[in-house]
C-alpha cells in the first residue's frame, strides 16, 4: 500500500507537485477544481447527482452551468425540494482528498497559505513542513442560518489569551479564533436559509469573500479565503420573514429555482427511494401512486397555503407510517402485510403535521382537510387508470339501500369472500390488482369502493360505504355520468 507524503518535501517529489516551490502562486482554487472533476463527469457520461429526481431538464442543467462558469449561487425553493441534498453532492466534484497543513484549525495550502499561521509555520520549517490528508467528507461545512448567528460563529473573534501566548496583537489574524467560514477554507461553505441571517452577518459574508477583509471588533482582519459559497432560501422568506442585503444578492453569481415534481410519476420514484419499511411489507402500485397524489392533490387544495408548500416529506412519511401498519395488522392479526387504503387513513398524522392551512383550512380542522384530500387523490388515481370501467350494477346495489364494511380484521380470503356480496366488486378488484394474490386483491377492492368514494359515486361514513347523499346523487347525474 503506497504511503501518501507527510511533508512538503516528500509532497513535491510526487508526479503531481513535481517542480514546483514554496509560495509560487500556482494556486487551483476549489471552483477550478469542481469545475474540472465535473468537465471529465460530464465526457464520460457518469451520473452527477445520484439520487436527485425530476431535475434532469430543468435544475440540474443550470446547476452545471453555474459550475462550469466557477459562480457561488444560491437554490430557491419550497420546503421538501432537495436543496439540502443537491448542496450535499455538490462535495462528490471534488478530489478524493487534498494535502493540507498539519496541526492547524484552518485547513491551508501547504506551498501557498492564505493564513498568517500557515505563512509562518512554511517559513519556519521549510520542506519539512508537516502536512495532511483532508478528504472530501470533510471539506463540506454547512450552517442552518437562524437570526441568532453572529459573525463571530461564521468568521470568528479575538482569542486574546492565544494572542498572549503567541505574543501577537489583538489585530494579528494568528490571535483569531476562526469560525465556520475560514475552517471550511479549501471547500465548500453551505448556508441554509439564507434569508434569516442578520443583515451586518451577511456583509461580513460577501465582504470576506469579495475584498477579502473584515473588521471584527474593530480590528480590521484580512482573510483571502479559497471557498465556494452556496446558499439555500425558501422564496418566500426572500421577501417576508426575512431579507437578502441587495450586495450579497448581487455577489451571488446564479439563482436556480427549485421545484417539487411535475408528474406523479417521478413524485413516487422519489418516495419509494427514500421511504424506510420493514422487509416483507408490499406496497401495489395502486397504494403508491394514492399516496403520492395525496401530496399533488394538497398542493392544489385551496384550504393549504401556497405560500409554505406541501413537502415531498409527506408522501414518503406517509408509506412509512402505512407500512408500518400493515405491519402491526400482520403481527396481530396474521393477515398479510400488504397496504391497503385503511392503513392510508391510519398515516394522517403524517398528512397533519405536514399541512399549513388556510383560515378556512383551520376552520374545517386538519384531520377533516386531510381525510378529504386522500378522497379526491383516491378518485383521481380511480378515474385515471379505471375511469371508463362499468360500475351500474355496484352503484344500483348501493342504492337500493345496501351498505359494505371492508373487512379489517382476518385474513385476505375473508375479505375477498365477504367483497363477493357486492355486485362486480371481485372481478373490479382482479382488474385492478393484475396479480392472483389474495391480499393484493383484498386491498384492490377496497381501493376501488375508495376510488368510487372519491368520485362521488359512494358516500363513506368511517368504515361503512353506501349510496351517495341525496345532493351529492343529484350532482352525479349532472356531472360524474
Amino acid at each position: 500500500m503506497e504511503t501518501k507524503p507527510r511533508t512538503l518535501g516528500e509532497l513535491l517529489q510526487t508526479t503531481e507537485y513535481a517542480g514546483r516551490r514554496p509560495f509560487d502562486n500556482q494556486i487551483r482554487l476549489v471552483q477550478d477544481e469542481v469545475r474540472a472533476n465535473l468537465t471529465r463527469k460530464l465526457r464520460s457520461g457518469e451520473p452527477l447527482f445520484p439520487g436527485v429526481v425530476g431535475y434532469d431538464d430543468t435544475v440540474i442543467p443550470q446547476l452545471v452551468n453555474a459550475l462550469l462558469a466557477r459562480q457561488n449561487f444560491i437554490l430557491l425553493g419550497l420546503r421538501g425540494q432537495a436543496k439540502s441534498r443537491i448542496l450535499r453532492a455538490i462535495t462528490d466534484l471534488l478530489d478524493p482528498e487534498v494535502p493540507v497543513i498539519a496541526g492547524m484549525d484552518m485547513p491551508d495550502d501547504p506551498l501557498n497559505p492564505v493564513g498568517a499561521e500557515g505563512r509562518h509555520l512554511l517559513e519556519a520549517h521549510g520542506l519539512d513542513l508537516p502536512i495532511r490528508w483532508l478528504p472530501r467528507a470533510e471539506r463540506y461545512v454547512e450552517k442552518l442560518a437562524t437570526p441568532d448567528v453572529t459573525v463571530a460563529d461564521l468568521i470568528g473573534d479575538v482569542d486574546p489569551i492565544k494572542a498572549a501566548r503567541l505574543g501577537t496583537s489583538l489585530g494579528d489574524t494568528r490571535s483569531m479564533h476562526f469560525g465556520l467560514l475560514p475552517r471550511a477554507n479549501r471547500g465548500i461553505f453551505a448556508v441554509n436559509e439564507l434569508a434569516d441571517l442578520a443583515p451586518k452577518v451577511q456583509v461580513a459574508l460577501f465582504n470576506i469573500l469579495q475584498e477579502g477583509d473584515v473588521q471584527i471588533k474593530g480590528y480590521p482582519i484580512r482573510l483571502e479565503l479559497d471557498v465556494m459559497l452556496v446558499f439555500s432560501a425558501n422564496p418566500e422568506d426572500y421577501t417576508a420573514r426575512g431579507k437578502i442585503v441587495t450586495p450579497l444578492k448581487d455577489r451571488i453569481g446564479s439563482e436556480i429555482r427549485t421545484h417539487y415534481p411535475t408528474d406523479v410519476r417521478q413524485g413516487m420514484e422519489i418516495t419509494a427511494q427514500e421511504a424506510v419499511r420493514a422487509e416483507g411489507v408490499v406496497v401495489p402500485g395502486f397504494i403508491a401512486e394514492l399516496i403520492e397524489e395525496i401530496a399533488f392533490q394538497a398542493r392544489e387544495d385551496g384550504r393549504v397555503d401556497k405560500l409554505s408548500g406541501v413537502s415531498q416529506r409527506l408522501p414518503i412519511s406517509l408509506l412509512e407510517v402505512a407500512a408500518a401498519n400493515a405491519e402491526r395488522r400482520n403481527l396481530t392479526t396474521d393477515d398479510a402485510p400488504v397496504v391497503r387504503v385503511s392503513d392510508v387513513y391510519a398515516g394522517l398524522p403524517a398528512i397533519t403535521g405536514k399541512l399549513e392551512l388556510e383560515y378556512e383550512g383551520e376552520l374545517k380542522g386538519a384531520d377533516n382537510v386531510a381525510r378529504d384530500v386522500i378522497r379526491k387523490a383516491a378518485g383521481a388515481v380511480y378515474a385515471r387508470h379505471y375511469g371508463s370501467a362499468d360500475t351500474k350494477a355496484l352503484e344500483k346495489w348501493f342504492d337500493a339501500g345496501n351498505v359494505f364494511r371492508f373487512p379489517q380484521g382476518g385474513d385476505a380470503a375473508s375479505a375477498l369472500k365477504a367483497a363477493q356480496d357486492v355486485p362486480d366488486l371481485p372481478e373490479l378488484a382482479a382488474t385492478v390488482a393484475g396479480s392472483s394474490d389474495d391480499a393484493v386483491r383484498a386491498a384492490a377492492a377496497e381501493f376501488v369502493l375508495e376510488g368510487l368514494y372519491g368520485r362521488k359515486k359512494l358516500s363513506r361514513a368511517e368504515e361503512l360505504y353506501a349510496a351517495p347523499e341525496p345532493e351529492v346523487k343529484r350532482e352525479r347525474g349532472g356531472r360524474w355520468n
